[in-house]
């Protein structure tokens, strides 16, 4: 089935359809990173950031475009992490612009909003860079104007088809306009993740079979929760859900049957069935009896429980801390408070020695989101807040946190690095403005050389550099300085070629996988090599870095 106007309805459904095909691609999307290192997350990050918006999308009671809009726009925007994920985000935004004031889709229409994704997300970047999720859109979105031009009566079921054969082909021809992905022979990630959302739009606008729900859709209770008990109170402690796949007859009686059995194991009992299908909610404190009657009707799926005595306990905990904040943000405000992006314990007790107010825990592995920079920013009462994104994935979602904010001031200085964040935040000096320690810490940050060692997941060829699976890598600020099979060796190699004749300090932070001697004997190597620099070891703690090395 497809029609020649799109609602609302359908609208949503085919967003819906376009983040279920993203989540199920995304694994494949994060191995198309440049660099063979292991924490390629473009893939998570665009799917992190779209199903924000999904989950507002299932949960819209009245469905028409402005409501589809405004959850698209807003779900998307507080869940947008790295910069795929803010780029994502932002297409939405513009697409959702033109939409808002419609009552349907037409072709025309299409082409219009796709126009305003491209713009929207073009302004959201400091540097477009031409060969990635931007140039994808792009291609996309003149496409639809192209064909409209040349058809104006052109239908939408055509005009979908041939955007996305055009995405495609931009797609494909991204390595030729960034080198560094033809080297890696990789297409762009982010862009390949555009693609993959238009083509599950695509199929639900054809009304392909499609499971359409989205966890924790709902922002209500779970059925039959009633009112908050105390832990005491909580006669049935697992909250038991589940879905049957009927593999026999299941007539009312069956139901009816069915439902005593559970009441006789609980409360709070749901069950509704149709011809395939019976799903099923109940409060008892013995999932496994609810479990094996179950069977006895088919095979089961969605398999869901909860231990709510567990859950009670962790929410008392949440709102003593929330009013432990509220105490806190009636006090005075501060003149400056610190925000931080940090990985690894050891990491995290530098920042907070340093006098950060609020660690965010993330970086490589896990962009956060600028949702999670907005929580950061409300929980610091402080009239001035400098934020540390340590990762260049991160900058523009605290960018956006940064507009979002009015009632304080954002300051976010641009540190791509752990080290660099360290420099920055031991560069502030009270007496001066905001502004004066921005320019000191921006310039400071300038350098800052970062060498990153960890270990390659793919064979790939980069630059003059053969790596293979396994190999150990340097990676640098701009490119990867050293390959090998042994991390010491890579890591003598890498500080190397970031030491020059100006350079006074190299700081060392070993990771989680790495013991304390081997790190005291790397570090005695280096200080035998550099004996003019100050050389440092502290824990970082970080996960899949076995170091992170500064030199300035």
């Amino acid at each position: 089935m497809n029609t020649n106007t799109i609602d609302a309805s359908l609208c949503a459904k085919m967003f819906l359809a376009g983040a279920k095909n993203l989540e199920a691609k995304k694994e494949w999307i994060n191995e198309l990173n440049v660099f063979p290192v292991p924490d390629g997350d473009t893939g998570t990050n665009m799917t992190m950031t779209i199903m924000s918006a999904a989950k507002e999308v299932a949960a819209i009671q009245d469905m028409n475009m402005e409501s589809l809009s405004k959850a698209i726009s807003s779900g998307s925007l507080r869940g947008a992490r790295g910069n795929s994920g803010v780029i994502l985000s932002q297409l939405f935004r513009g697409f959702c612009k033109v939409i808002r004031s419609e009552k349907e889709i037409t072709a025309p229409v299409l082409a219009a909003c796709l126009q305003k994704a491209v713009e929207t997300a073009y302004k959201a970047v400091m540097k477009p860079k031409e060969g990635t999720i931007l140039t994808v859109a792009k291609g996309a979105a003149q496409e639809a104007v192209d064909m409209l031009e040349e058809n104006p009566d052109i239908d939408l079921d055509s005009m979908l088809q041939g955007i996305i054969a055009k995405a495609e082909e931009v797609l494909a021809m991204t390595p030729e306009m960034l080198p560094v992905l033809k080297e890696a022979g990789v297409v762009d990630s982010g862009g390949q993740g555009l693609v993959q959302v238009l083509k599950g739009a695509y199929d639900g606008y054809l009304g392909k079979e499609i499971d359409y729900s989205i966890e924790d859709a709902s922002s209500g209770e779970s059925a039959g929760t009633g009112k908050e008990a105390s832990q005491a109170e909580i006669k049935f402690g697992y909250c038991t859900e589940f879905i049957i796949m009927l593999e026999k007859n299941y007539s009312r009686e069956d139901e009816q049957e069915f439902k005593g059995y559970l009441e006789s194991l609980g409360d709070s009992i749901v069950v509704v069935s149709d011809e395939e299908l019976v799903k099923v909610h109940v409060h008892t404190n013995d999932p496994g009896l609810a479990i094996q009657k179950a069977l006895t009707y088919g095979s089961l799926t969605k398999i869901k429980i909860d231990n709510m005595r567990e859950e009670h306990q962790e929410k008392v905990i949440r709102e003593a801390e929330k009013k432990a904040q509220e105490t806190k943000r009636q006090e005075p405000p501060k003149e400056t408070g610190f925000i931080a992006v940090s990985i690894g314990a050891g990491i995290g007790e530098v920042f907070h020695d340093l006098g950060v107010d609020y660690l965010i825990e993330g970086g490589q592995t896990m962009n956060p989101s600028t949702e999670d920079m907005l929580k950061a920013i409300d929980a610091v009462n402080a009239k001035n807040i400098f934020i540390f994104p340590n990762n260049k994935n991160i900058i523009l979602a605290a960018n956006q946190a940064k507009s979002m904010t009015k009632d304080k001031n954002i300051i976010v200085i641009p540190t791509k690095t752990v080290p660099q964040g360290i420099t920055a935040i031991v560069n502030y000096v009270s007496d001066k403005s905001p502004e004066e320690n921005a320019a000191v810490m921006e310039e400071e940050i300038s350098r800052v050389k970062t060498g990153q060692l960890t270990y390659a997941v793919r064979d790939t060829h980069i630059e003059d550099k053969v790596i293979q699976a396994g190999d150990i890598m340097g990676v640098g600020d701009h490119k990867i300085l050293a390959v090998g099979k042994e991390i010491d060796p890579v890591a003598m190699e890498t500080v190397r070629l970031m030491v020059d004749d100006s350079s006074e300090l190299i700081s060392i932070y070993y990771g989680e996988d790495m013991k304390e001697d081997e790190a005291e004997k790397l570090r005695d190597q280096i200080e035998e090599l550099y004996p003019e620099c100050d050389v440092e070891l502290n824990y970082g703690g970080q996960p899949i870095y076995y170091y992170i090395i500064s030199v300035e």
